[in-house]
């Protein structure tokens, strides 16, 4: 929608600032309700659901903007945006997509059905009720949403597993969009939450210094095979005098762990691993090297490899 001019009515500014949606009351503060009528039945409007009108462009999908605002308007007063479409609004990067979106009313609100009320094109709207919703977990917006840090723990505790919840939370952080501390202050406020324990073992790893799912899984693994902890994005300078970071490294024992993602199967940068690897062994470290997904999936394979090679070094179960 283009930006109006100076002379713009404020039907235009509000059309503009909700992305061309707006309610019945909100319609018929700057039009009558014969003019309202009148654009609905020449098509120039559409009714989405129950008092609330769709003022856009037709013959095309309805953006995530305009979704939003939908989701929001059709909740009623005081709704707010929330969880994954809520993060996404306020910058969250992912490939996660939802089929709902979730809002957030009042508890004492009367929340409407909308799972199945809106028109082909329009994601549903699950329209959760709250009893408390402090301050600090709201944030002004277009539309108003929950604050981020409110937004990924709600996505992580409604999201699909646990792994995906894992996802979203090491997502915002890695992003800079939220800190683990203000995710903590989030879990403090909610002793309910759903998935509470993976989010606060998510965010303990971030903030001791894990910096890829990955990372995560492994020491996870670690705990759940009782293996000593590694130290995490180890700062070293090599023989060249370059920093480098390691992804895992226990320094008693001298053992090196690479999680190799993606990336690695590039070969530029399967040739820069191989001459750091060829580093590590130079300087007398032990090195080990695993997929992430075996580090998921095949964690008594992995596990069972650091036992021998921690073992070999040393370590004493």
């Amino acid at each position: 929608m283009r930006i109006p001019g100076d002379d713009a009515s404020a039907l235009q500014w509000l059309l503009f600032e909700q992305s061309g949606v707006l309610t019945w009351e909100q319609a018929t503060r700057e039009l009558t309700p014969a003019t309202v009528r009148h654009l609905l039945a020449t098509g120039r409007w559409r009714r989405i659901c129950r008092g609330v009108l769709y003022a856009g462009p037709t013959g095309h999908g309805f953006s995530r903007e305009e979704q939003w605002w939908v989701a929001v308007l059709a909740a009623g007063a005081g709704a707010l945006l929330a969880g994954l479409a809520a993060a996404t609004a306020a910058g969250l990067r992912g490939t996660w997509r939802y089929d709902v979106v979730d809002v957030l009313v009042p508890h004492q609100r009367r929340a409407p059905d909308l799972l199945r009320r809106l028109p082909l094109g329009l994601p549903a709207v699950r329209v959760r009720r709250v009893r408390h919703l402090p301050a600090e977990d709201r944030q002004r917006g277009r539309p108003d949403r929950t604050g981020m840090a409110r937004s990924v723990v709600d996505a992580a505790q409604w999201a699909h597993s646990d792994d995906q919840a894992q996802e979203i939370v090491a997502a915002g952080c890695q992003q800079g969009r939220v800190t683990p501390a203000e995710i903590g202050a989030v879990l403090d406020r909610m002793p309910r939450a759903r998935r509470r324990r993976v989010i606060a073992e998510t965010v303990g790893d971030l903030a001791g210094g894990a910096e890829a799912l990955s990372e995560i899984d492994l020491l996870r693994l670690c705990r759940r095979h009782r293996l000593p902890l590694p130290e995490t994005q180890e700062r070293r300078r090599d023989a060249d005098g370059r920093v480098r970071y390691l992804d895992a490294y226990w320094p008693r024992w001298r053992l090196h762990v690479e999680v190799d993602g993606a990336h690695h199967m590039d070969v530029r940068h399967w040739a820069a691993d191989l001459h750091r690897q060829n580093r590590v062994w130079i300087e007398g470290d032990r090195i080990l090297r695993f997929t992430a997904f075996d580090v998921r999936r095949r964690s008594g394979q992995v596990a069972a490899q650091l036992r021998a090679a921690l073992s070999t070094a040393g370590w004493t179960p």
